[in-house]
């Protein structure tokens, strides 16, 4: 008579009736469940598909088909031992599901910097040694989900209607000798538990319900090319190719310090995932390498692998009810895997949306990886990229002269004309700085900068995104460590000396520069100008570029002088767009502009225009 097996786990620990595809991947972890011979349910229109038995003993894959199921508890057997998992009804079918678009502002946020809830708790137990410091910009601070949560009406006043937080998920790795932590979010051990230290997957549930009755969408942030190391995948790989190169882990005998061993880091180079002519070892060293010898590379070619994260993205549309999905290191991963989840999150959810990072500032590479392009062998099914050039070319620009040529403004021009490349630039994510890059201010105060910057973002056949306080003058480099563009957002912590969540908390320039993006952002909000216009960009012409949007009889001009000397907008050159309108008003302060002249404008002067 064989012994009873003990389950330890099963993933996802729910599911759902009513999907489009009937499948379900259950996996099973339990101290040599492998060896169990039948597994059964008498659950009424649940049938068992497939038992895959991994290399691991200590993992079962079971295969459920749920088309004839109703919501309930069924009960599965494994020999003796009986496991209740629960079905339960959605909320709403997949197509009601709405995604982001063009006519969204994304906020990004770190939850760890940027507010914490009145019921914090600094020392959660069960988890890893860790220390929360906000003294030490590489450890945790203490932001949590509650944090957030509070601060609803705060992105309400400012005018942007998306939240895209960085991943909210357990990274349950301790502190490191260095002084770090993964206080960022990368580096998942559980991928269906919120951090405890951000608070509890109940905590995510009321966090979007809010959002959503104040009109607020939320975007997740997710990871399919890495998990963290102290993942239990790591220490009992469920099959010998569940990772990308593990050779090293038996070498280095589990150390995530592989010196002296064949640890193998990706090159960083995202060139050859779109060349035509890439080396098979430049593509390997890209896509098989690990990002840091502190993430495990997932090996997405394995198909239960990718079975299980397809599964993982579903189960949170469903249980917390996000609005979209930001997807880390897109290109790292195996680019038919990913279409593979993409083109079946696309079948489940017509009207979603996921935008996938895809860092390199050339539009052509960036257009090859969008959903239809004409530019790829494969349809990637991603339906929203994301546009370093603008990123990049602004960097540029702001200390640069607009001259008659390449520079200054003359780069934002040159990377638009490229928008043919695109199946959809309504569908490209725009931004001047994340939690990545150096603060667009880097050390500086340059608001005239910051505005034609955020002018543009703003204005132009993009969907745009904003870092957290970007409208109250944060800045930062990442020159001694990523924690100086990740600073805490003031007010948001207990002892904090200003409460930039108050005018009355907040310095003149950032009310200033508060005031300034709230008026536009609202501006933009429901309206079709931007979100529906036709574009039209005129060559930088002696410092001045502009981008006109036209819509149903209405028009819009973002004029931007891009040299540090006053300049005019020469009307009778956009007479195309201005025709015999005389008259247009300022869209931040409401003031009448007369066009019947040339419009003189202040170094570096910044002005919407709308008639």
């Amino acid at each position: 008579m064989s012994a009873a097996v003990k389950v330890s786990r099963i993933d996802p620990t729910n599911w759902f009736v009513g999907m489009k595809n009937p499948s379900v991947q259950l996996m099973v972890y339990g101290t040599n469940i492998k060896s169990v011979k039948n597994v059964t349910t008498d659950y009424p229109g649940v049938a068992i598909d497939s038992v895959v038995r991994l290399d691991s003993p200590n993992y079962l894959l079971v295969y459920l088909n749920l088309s004839g199921a109703q919501p309930g508890e069924m009960t599965l057997k494994f020999d003796k031992t009986k496991v209740k998992y629960q079905l339960k009804s959605r909320e709403m079918s997949g197509d009601k599901r709405m995604g982001f678009t063009n006519a969204d502002v994304l906020y990004m946020l770190m939850p760890d910097r940027f507010a914490q809830g009145s019921n914090h708790n600094p020392q959660v137990k069960g988890m890893r040694t860790y220390r929360e410091d906000r003294s030490q910009p590489s450890l945790r601070h203490g932001g949590d989900l509650d944090g957030i949560r509070e601060h609803l009406d705060y992105f309400k006043e400012l005018g942007v209607t998306a939240l895209w937080l960085t991943p909210v998920l357990e990274n349950d790795s301790p502190d490191n000798e260095l002084g770090y932590s993964t206080y960022h979010g990368y580096a998942t051990t559980d991928y269906y538990r919120v951090d405890p230290r951000f608070g509890t997957n109940d905590d995510y549930r009321r966090l979007c319900d809010e959002a959503h009755q104040k009109g607020l969408k939320v975007v997740m942030d997710m990871i399919f090319n890495h998990s963290g190391f102290e993942h239990p995948w790591t220490s009992d790989m469920p099959t010998h190719d569940w990772l990308n190169l593990p050779q090293w882990l038996t070498e280095s005998k589990g150390s995530s310090n592989p010196q002296g061993t064949s640890f193998q880091q990706t090159s960083y180079k995202l060139t050859p995932v779109k060349d035509p002519y890439a080396s098979k070892i430049d593509l390997s060293e890209t896509t098989e390498g690990w990002f840091v010898p502190t993430m495990p590379d997932l090996n997405q070619r394995n198909e239960h692998l990718m079975t299980y994260l397809i599964q993982n993205s579903i189960w949170w549309i469903e249980t917390v009810g996000i609005d979209g999905i930001r997807m880390d290191t897109y290109p790292y991963a195996d680019a038919h895997a990913m279409a593979r989840w993409m083109k079946e999150l696309d079948q489940e959810y017509p009207n979603f949306n996921t935008v996938g990072e895809t860092w390199v500032t050339e539009p052509a590479y960036t257009a090859a990886w969008q959903k239809d392009s004409r530019l790829s062998n494969e349809n990637s099914y991603l339906k929203t990229v994301m546009d370093f050039a603008f990123f990049d070319r602004l960097s540029q620009a702001k200390n640069e002269e607009t001259d008659a040529w390449w520079q200054g403004m003359n780069r934002l021009y040159n990377a638009f004309c490229y928008d043919y490349l695109y199946a959809d630039p309504n569908h490209v994510m725009a931004f001047i700085d994340n939690h990545d890059t150096d603060r667009f201010l880097g050390n500086g105060t340059d608001s005239l900068a910051l505005k034609q910057a955020l002018a543009l973002l703003l204005t132009v056949r993009r969907i745009p995104q904003l870092y957290y306080g970007t409208e109250i003058l944060m800045n930062g480099t990442k020159e001694v460590t990523d924690g100086n563009v990740r600073k805490d957002f003031p007010g948001g912590f207990p002892g904090d000396k200003r409460n930039c969540f108050t005018a009355e908390g907040r310095t003149q320039a950032q009310q200033q520069m508060f005031q300034w993006l709230s008026r536009l952002l609202h501006w933009r909000q429901g309206n079709k100008l931007i979100t529906e216009g036709k574009m039209t960009q005129f060559i930088p012409w002696k410092g001045v570029y502009v981008i006109a949007r036209q819509h149903e009889g209405r028009a819009a001009l973002t004029i931007i002088n891009g040299t540090s000397q006053p300049a005019s907008l020469e009307v009778a050159r956009y007479a195309e767009i201005i025709g015999q309108t005389t008259r247009a008003t300022d869209v931040i302060t409401g003031r009448t502009v007369r066009l019947d002249h040339d419009v003189s404008l202040r170094p570096r002067q910044t002005l919407i225009i709308e008639f």
